[in-house]
């Protein structure tokens, strides 16, 4: 086993998750920091302070959103795994350089489980959800 199919799956399933953990972490400190600096500086200059700045701005997350995310996550999920079973059925010489044969069988599979219940998930929450995506959208024009 060369060096190469060692570090791609240690890089991608371990470096790469504890990178993003550690960015979002660092996000939330400096929007903390940042918020304590404003309250202090409130605090010195006498000026009251609204202690509602704290709490996370709640997230106005609409139906409709939420089943175009999961319609959006079948399609990246399923495409993927088609692309593996694809590489599992086709190139299996190329594709024996960096994970063993079955990796991409097992995986093409997960994902395309994966998104074919993510499809489900979308349709069968547009059908079920439909009045209320259109009392939503009636909602919003109302708005405007």
């Amino acid at each position: 086993m060369n060096l190469v199919a060692i570090l791609i799956p240690l890089g991608v399933c371990v470096v790469l998750p504890v990178l993003i953990v550690w960015i979002i972490g660092r996000v939330r400190k400096n929007e903390t920091d940042r918020k304590a600096e404003i309250m202090l500086k409130a605090i010195e200059n006498g000026v009251a302070i609204d202690p509602e700045m704290f709490k996370a701005a709640p997230k106005n997350k609409s139906i409709k959103k939420d089943l175009l995310d999961k319609l959006n996550g079948a399609c990246i999920t399923g495409l993927i795994g088609v692309a593996f079973l694809l590489i599992f059925f086709f190139g299996r010489e190329w594709a024996d350089n960096f994970f063993p044969t079955a990796f991409y069988l097992i995986a093409g599979g997960v994902l395309v489980a994966v998104g074919i219940g993510l499809f489900i998930s979308y349709f069968t929450g547009k059908k079920l959800l439909a009045k209320e995506i259109e009392a939503e959208e009636k909602g919003l024009q109302e708005k405007e």
